[in-house]
């Protein structure tokens, strides 16, 4: 073969593959490249997340009671301490001279009592003898009586007789009035002992106030005094020193604040997990215990009822979780205060018919209807929203995606409306409008943004490249 031949062979297949590439080009000119997937079943899972910091249920502030210059602090920031554990002293010099002297005075009391006791005994062999006594005067009396009836005695002697008794008489009298003193004498000094122990009480009382002890079983987080500082007792308005703060550790929590828009989704009970920063790898289990009514402005962390300003703002809602069954391993780890992550599930549905969230769109089905029945077909005028007088209407929209089809041998995306139930991660669930199997446009988000139905769609599934201009956007 020449070289003239051989040439126009070679002119004559470029021409061939050109005319087949320009058609092939013109063909695909209106068709536009998407992403694609399916409509599966899978387990799904919604969680809502929020950061806060691990807190204990109870803590106290354990202020001074007693005025005074510390001199003994036995604790130290981080140390655990169990219930009735010495925290501290203060000086405690006029206590306990206080109580050394109501002692003193509680002896002496106790010794009078028995000194009145002794009267009262005394008193008591009186009136026994003075009793005796009336009594033998009574007899002589009597025989003095009968004797001067019968005119035997001069009426001096009988008269002698009967002065002798009505004198015994007398004198039991007044021996049963001194009992009746003495018992009185020693009833009072029981009272003023009574009185003298009940002084003492508070005196002990005020003496114990010196020495500060563990209420329970807890860490001591804050530590603001040294020993040799003078600490106050508060008073109405005036705030008293605070010796140290004590945690219970028993029971742990996570306070955190969840974003407004996912509170409404929270319920008691729901399960949680738990990470510290401060422990990596480490994952805690827990249940919301408390879900707050009231919303906190996100820059201040105020309550907005109390908030002055006007400014509206993202708003947030603490949320307290409760560790469930920590290691006593990790218990030494959790302090007061540790940032923390968590992520409490919401809803968990297994085996549920899922697409990824970001199929959704919205849109008008009445106008994507019309735009999906005149695809392919040549019209005079195209598609819009407007009654028969011409005037506009305000599109009424509906959630939904695109699933495509074939029509007219084209592979096409049409509007669905599609109703939707829990959102997860990065998929939610899909309650009516699809099924399993279906195959829908999942991106790119420039597509989606623009996409009508009936539109021809080839199908992309690349990992889009990513630029330097597009990273900075």
């Amino acid at each position: 073969m020449s070289t003239k031949k051989i040439v126009i062979v070679v002119v004559i297949v470029l021409a061939l593959a050109g005319i087949a590439a320009g058609t092939i080009l013109h063909g695909q000119a209106g068709i536009t490249k998407v992403a694609t997937g399916k409509v599966v079943r899978e387990d799904l899972i919604s969680t809502v997340s929020g950061t806060g910091q691990i807190k204990p249920k109870n803590y106290v502030n354990i202020g001074a009671t007693s005025f005074g210059r510390i001199t003994h602090l036995y604790v130290k920031e981080g140390d655990r301490v169990h219930k009735g554990d010495i925290l501290a002293r203060v000086e405690s010099v006029q206590p306990e001279a206080t109580v050394d002297a109501q002692q003193a005075a509680i002896a002496s009391s106790k010794t009078d009592i028995a000194s009145y006791v002794a009267a009262e005994n005394t008193a008591q062999a009186n009136i026994t003898q003075a009793k005796a006594d009336l009594e033998q005067k009574k007899f002589d009396f009597d025989r003095a009586q009968a004797l001067y009836t019968a005119q035997l005695i001069a009426k001096q002697d009988f008269d002698a007789k009967k002065a002798a008794y009505d004198v015994s008489a007398a004198t039991l009298d007044q021996r049963v009035a001194v009992l009746a003193q003495s018992r009185a004498q020693t009833a009072s000094q029981r009272a003023h002992l009574d009185q003298a122990v009940a002084s003492q009480r508070a005196n002990f009382d005020a003496l114990d106030k010196t020495i500060s002890r563990a209420p329970f079983d807890g860490l001591v987080t804050n530590v603001p005094v040294r020993e040799g500082e003078t600490v106050v007792v508060g008073i109405q308005n005036a705030e008293g020193s605070t010796l140290m703060t004590l945690a219970d550790m028993s029971v742990i929590t996570a306070e955190i604040k969840v974003d407004e828009t996912d509170i409404v989704n929270l319920r008691l009970g729901q399960s949680a997990d738990v990470t510290v920063d401060a422990l990596p790898g480490r994952t805690f289990k827990g249940h919301v215990t408390e879900v707050g009514d009231q919303a906190l402005l996100r820059t201040t962390g105020v309550a907005t009822s109390q908030s002055t300003t006007g400014t509206e703002e993202a708003k947030d809602f603490k949320v307290v979780v409760t560790l469930d069954q920590i290691p006593e391993a990790h218990l030494e780890d959790l302090r007061p205060g540790l940032s923390t992550t968590a992520k409490i599930t919401v809803a968990d549905k297994p085996n549920t018919l899922t697409i990824p969230i970001q199929a959704l769109v919205q849109r008008d089905p009445a106008i994507e209807k019309d735009l999906a029945a005149h695809a392919g077909k040549p019209s005079n005028a195209p598609v819009s929203a407007t009654t028969n007088s011409g005037a506009l209407v305000k599109p009424v929209l509906a959630q939904g995606v695109y699933l495509l089809t074939t029509s007219g041998g084209k592979l096409r995306a049409n509007f669905v409306p599609v109703t939707t139930g829990v959102t997860g991660a990065t998929d939610i669930e899909v309650l009516s409008g699809l099924k399993q199997g279906d195959e829908i446009v999942t991106g790119r988000y420039q597509v989606l943004r623009a996409l009508k139905s009936g539109t021809p769609v080839k199908r992309d599934n690349s990992t889009p490249v990513t630029t330097d201009d597009d990273s900075k956007s």
